[in-house]
């Protein structure tokens, strides 16, 4: 229920998207299924950054699910920090090894 349901200052709810009343909107549905690690191949590579750091890059993941849970996993498991920059999680210093073993134990396919 909303607030100033049923009175005269009721603004009826619009889409986010269109603009249009949400009775009216014909926008397609948002993807809010995650797509499971099965169906995703992710790419890990060591890459080196400025001042002689290095840093393992995990790309390939679907854009609408979750990184920040799995950053904090692939953290944890490596004993390091991480950022996740445009669809792409970096993990500081070299910790191919472990990444590949956490993302495989969690069902994901891997290519290096």
């Amino acid at each position: 229920m909303r607030l100033f349901e049923g009175t005269e200052f009721e603004i009826p709810p619009k889409c986010d998207r269109c603009g249009e009343l949400e009775k009216d909107c014909q926008c397609p549905p948002l993807p809010n299924a995650q797509l499971p690690p099965e169906k995703q191949q992710l790419r890990i590579a060591l890459e080196k950054r400025k001042k002689g750091k290095w840093v393992t890059v995990i790309r390939g993941l679907a854009e609408f699910n979750e990184h920040s849970t799995l950053l904090t996993q692939l953290k944890n498991h490596c004993g390091a920090g991480g950022t996740i920059k445009e669809s792409t999680i970096e993990i500081q210093g070299d910790h191919q090894d472990r990444v590949t073993e956490k993302l495989r134990s969690l069902g994901f396919k891997l290519k290096k």
